[in-house]
Formats: structure tokens, sequence, C-alpha cells
């Protein structure tokens, strides 16, 4: 990852935080820099309250951050007006978690689909095909129908791909994806992650899927990138991540994967149980309270991301 030149980064985060609040200030997002080369699916593991969410709006210009920089292709988003934010907005899409919220329930599919277009000035004789050509990438049956219906008249599964067909109408060159299977039946999960997958492969995009979800990252994106508390505390390969977690939470995390057979003995998952009491987070590592492994270096030093393998990073003070 550190050899990735601006060149080839289509995005580049620099210091960025996020806080909120005036007494009890919250640290959301806490000095995160990372790099997304063009072309990269990454996924963002951890738990609610993670800032996850935090950080894919951030990256959308949809929150001010309080302090760092987002570059997009090269230029600081902060610094984006009149045509050129719009040319973002197009350039950078979110596909939402809820597909029962993301669409409102007067429009049609038609109408949910032609307001993107208006907002980006697309030429009125271009929108039947663009429309068209979104429904099929998401392979959304009898097209023509589809277009005329409200969102009462489909199934779940079926807004999520209309949602994802909206993020795509205007060929983005970056997504952010917040949780995109997490509203919808088990079984039809399968269909709309080899959705995501085709896209991956078929049209290139930058991308970034936010999830607690092991299973969706393991099967969607190359690289992963575990945030615990306002930090990222594993990057690396995807698959390594998995097979070899490095970080002790990231350990928990894959820990507390379901498995098939519940009466498959297993060990108990390696993480204290949150006292709900927040370590001060400006000292040490803030995975301290939870950690089995927790010893006086974790309350006095923050650890920092360092290599561990090629192209794998870890922040904690073990000798891993």
């Amino acid at each position: 990852m550190d050899a990735m030149t601006e060149t080839t980064a289509l995005v580049e985060v620099r210091g960025l935080s996020k806080s909120f609040g005036s007494h009890a200030i919250t640290h959301a997002v806490d000095g995160l820099d990372f790099r997304l080369a063009r072309g990269e699916t990454v996924g963002l593991l951890g738990e609610s309250g993670s800032g996850k969410t935090t950080t894919g709006r951030l990256l959308l210009r949809l929150t001010e951050p309080t302090t760092g920089e987002i570059r997009f292709d090269g230029s600081d988003i902060a610094t984006f007006r009149g045509a050129t934010l719009r040319s973002f907005r197009s350039r950078a899409q979110l596909v939402f978690q809820n597909p029962f919220d993301a669409l409102n329930p007067r429009f049609t599919v038609r109408q949910s689909l032609v307001e993107p277009l208006r907002n980006a000035r697309v030429p009125r004789r271009e929108h039947e095909a663009r429309m068209c050509q979104a429904l099929d990438r998401v392979h959304l049956p009898g097209v023509a129908a589809t277009l005329e219906k409200y969102p009462h008249q489909m199934s779940g599964g079926q807004l999520q791909r209309v949602v994802l067909a909206r993020a795509l109408i205007l060929n983005p060159d970056f997504i952010v994806a917040d949780e995109p299977v997490s509203m919808l039946d088990v079984s039809v999960r399968a269909g709309i992650l080899n959705v995501l997958r085709e896209v991956r492969d078929t049209l290139g995009l930058t991308a970034i899927y936010i999830s607690h979800d092991v299973a969706l990252v393991r099967y969607v994106c190359a690289r992963t990138m575990v945030m615990y508390r306002g930090k990222i505390v594993e990057d690396g390969p995807t698959a390594e991540i998995i097979r070899t977690p490095r970080h002790p939470y990231t350990v928990a995390l894959i820990g507390a994967v379901p498995v098939p057979r519940v009466e498959q003995n297993r060990e108990p998952i390696p993480i204290r149980r949150s006292d709900g009491v927040r370590p001060d987070l400006t000292i040490g590592c803030r995975f301290r309270d939870r950690c089995l492994h927790a010893h006086d270096r974790c309350a006095i030093e923050e650890p920092t991301l360092r290599n561990v393998a090629r192209d794998h990073r870890v922040a904690c003070h073990l000798d891993l």
C-alpha cells in the first residue's frame, strides 16, 4: 500500500477526523490515512459505532470533516464548488443500506432513476437508454414494466437492485456501499452479492463496502481495512486477514462469525466484555479495555500501523 503513488490513487485520505459534540466530544473518526487505487475494491469492517458510516459520508462529502484532507483524482474535495462539485457528485455515488427508506414511495422506478440524470444535466434524449442499461446491469427482468412500478410493488431484493442501479446510472468512478445487504433476507443476499461482484469485475469501479459482515467483504473485496473506535487497526489483503488475523480485535471479529453446525465446539471469543466506559482516546490503545493481551505500554502509547507482511499493516504493540 505504501508504494502506491498519487497517480494511481483515485482517493487519498490524510489525517481525516470527525468529532461530534461541544462538551462530551465523540471522536467518530480519528486521524485516518489511506489510499484507494483506481479499480480497487476495499471492505471497511467493524462493529456498530466504529466510525465506518461516518467515514463513508466524509469520503462523499456528505459530512464535513473536523480536520484532515480528502483528495479525489488529485484534488481536495473541500475546494469543489459549482460545476466541479456537480461533477464530483456524478463520479462518486452512495448505495444506501435500507432500500425501503432510500426510495421515495410516491415515485415510480422511472422517476427515481431519472432524478439523478436531471441533477447531473444529462440530455433528455439519453434518459431512456441510461435507465434501461442501469437496470440491465443489476439483472432486473422486464425493464419496461419495472420502470412503472412503485416501491410497494417490489420485493426487498428488487428494491436494492433499483438502489444499486440508481447509483450506477451516472457511470461513476467511485461508490460507497453502506451495508448493502444487511436489510435483506439471507436467501436474497447471494443474488445481490453476485451483482456486486459482477459490477466490480465489469465496470472497474473503485469501491468501499462498509460492513460488519465478514462473508460480504470476503466475497466482494480484495482488500480489507478493520476499524475500531474511529481508527484503522488492520489493513491488508482480505484473504490473508480472514485466514490469519493479526490484531486482537480482528481475531475476535473472525471468531464471532457463526458456524453452520450449532453443536460444533468453539473456543471462547478472545475479547473482554465492555463495561461501557471508553478509555481516554487521546492516550494509549483504545482497544486495551477489551484486549486479553493488554500491558503497560498499551495504556501510555498509541500503536501506529506497521508492516507485518507485504501490504499487510497492523496497529498493535504485540510482537506480531
